[in-house]
């Protein structure tokens, strides 16, 4: 079993920062892609950014430029640091990965989230 386990998140005022962590622990070969998710209340869950295993970046429009993933697979440990924040950036983040074990299977995992909210 895998969990992930998420950090850094809380109350911030308009244009301050942010950096949020999400550690991987249990049965891990390797760690392929790894994200960031955040849902709203009354909104569905949307994709953050995303890096790949070899540090390929995507990221929604509405955070390029602001927010910054990054990964450190020495630590099994994804990041991603926010600036500029915007009330409108209020919300539970979700950090999410697909997990390879031993024998080759991957899965995806989901942390249990970590709030963050941006005042006006």
């Amino acid at each position: 079993q895998v969990q992930l386990v998420e950090s850094g998140g809380g109350l911030v005022q308009a244009g301050g920062s942010l950096r949020l962590s999400c550690t991987a622990s249990g049965s891990i070969f390797s760690i392929d892609a790894m994200g960031w998710y955040r849902q709203s209340p009354g909104k569905q869950r949307e994709l953050v950014a995303f890096v790949s295993k070899g540090g390929s970046t995507n990221y929604d429009d509405s955070v390029k430029g602001r927010f910054t993933i990054s990964r450190d697979n020495a630590k099994n440990t994804v990041y991603l640091q926010m600036v500029s924040l915007k009330p409108e950036d209020t919300a539970v983040y979700f950090c999410n990965a697909d997990v390879r074990n031993g024998f080759g299977y991957s899965r995806n995992y989901w942390g249990q989230g970590t709030q963050v909210t941006v005042s006006s």
